[in-house]
């Protein structure tokens, strides 16, 4: 074990059997006898390390198998084959001294207690890892202020809007100040500015404690914001492993042109305009903003900006890089990185 690595993942696999019913009633009968059963590999002997200290994005589309890699790393699933070691441990064969090493938020599920307040609800958890007074004090006070949760730790759960929940969910993961922390959409449906404090907040443990933090989430600013590296998964398997500025360099040598008409247009008439050019056109939900993105070469914009402001009367003209969200979405598209 290398002790400057948080996570060493290898060979990593995970599958899952499916029941599959047989059509009519002759199958219903068979059914009754002999099942079908189909294999579903939801993690594909996957490999990568994550440094002490690293602050990393795991990103990928619906059912691309982050949840599942993050229930084997936190020990919830036991994996197919392969081998993991997290904070030195063997997640599954040393459980109670490896709960004691990380914490862990999944957004769509709660370990707060549902009908008691949130500070009762702290005190269990402080309990069941064992902490002193001392540290608990120490530590917390800094984090309940930070993430100012203090109004709300008299309130019971069920009370709390969905924002005031997930900071109190975060707190509780950090009582006993664990080095590693999974956060599995932690911001999933919360507003702006919870977000933005949120990522504050992971900023700051990360350099006050070093706090290592392995982040999945569909929502590309927190990545930006917070990680300067990306695992990317696709049908089980890692596509991309590397820095974001490296994806950015790499896959983001692009333009977008995001034009305001001030009349309706099709899309069809802004595609003919630019037939022969290597340009792909958008169009929002009024007919009225069109994207188009293209190579970041001048004599296709200047061409493109000409043929569009002849044809049309024009509100708005913006020139963008092609965001971070556009890049993944054509490195999906095209299947490979």
């Amino acid at each position: 074990m290398d002790y400057t690595n948080a996570i060493e993942v290898s060979g990593l696999r995970k599958e899952f059997k499916s029941y599959s019913s047989r059509s009519g009633l002759s199958g219903a009968f068979r059914d009754l006898f002999t099942r079908n059963y189909k294999t579903l590999r939801a993690v594909n002997d996957i490999n990568f390390t994550v440094k002490q200290g690293e602050m990393v994005g795991y990103i990928g589309e619906n059912g691309a198998g982050k949840s599942t890699t993050i229930k084997m790393l936190t020990g919830i699933l036991t994996p197919t084959s392969g081998q993991i070691v997290v904070n030195g441990m063997n997640p599954h064969k040393q459980r109670e001294r490896f709960v004691q090493t990380i914490g862990v938020v999944f957004g769509q599920r709660s370990q707060l207690w549902w009908d008691i307040a949130v500070q009762e609800s702290f005190r269990l958890l402080k309990k069941v890892y064992k902490v002193s007074d001392a540290d608990y004090n120490s530590h917390m006070d800094h984090v309940i202020r930070t993430l100012d949760i203090g109004p709300l730790l008299d309130k019971p759960v069920r009370k709390l809007s969905l924002g005031q929940r997930m900071r109190c969910e975060l707190a509780a993961a950090l009582i006993h100040n664990p080095p590693l922390l999974f956060l599995d959409e932690p911001t999933i449906g919360l507003d702006v500015l919870v977000k933005l404090r949120i990522r504050e907040f992971l900023k700051e443990i990360n350099e006050k404690y070093n706090t290592t933090i392995l982040l999945t989430t569909h929502d590309l600013s927190d990545i930006e914001a917070l990680c300067e590296r990306v695992i990317m998964l696709d049908e089980g398997n890692i596509i991309y492993d590397g820095s974001l500025n490296h994806l950015k360099e790499k896959w983001g040598e692009g333009k977008e042109l995001q034009f305001e008409l001030m009349e309706k247009a099709e899309l069809a008439t802004l595609q003919q305009l630019t037939k022969g050019m290597p340009v792909k056109w958008e169009m929002d939900e009024k007919g009225q903003i069109f994207t188009a993105q293209m190579e970041d070469i001048d004599e296709v914009i200047s061409q493109v900006i000409s043929k569009v402001v002849s044809a049309f009367k024009i509100r708005d003209i913006k020139i963008n890089e092609i965001s971070t969200e556009e890049i993944i979405r054509n490195i999906y598209e095209r299947g490979t990185a």
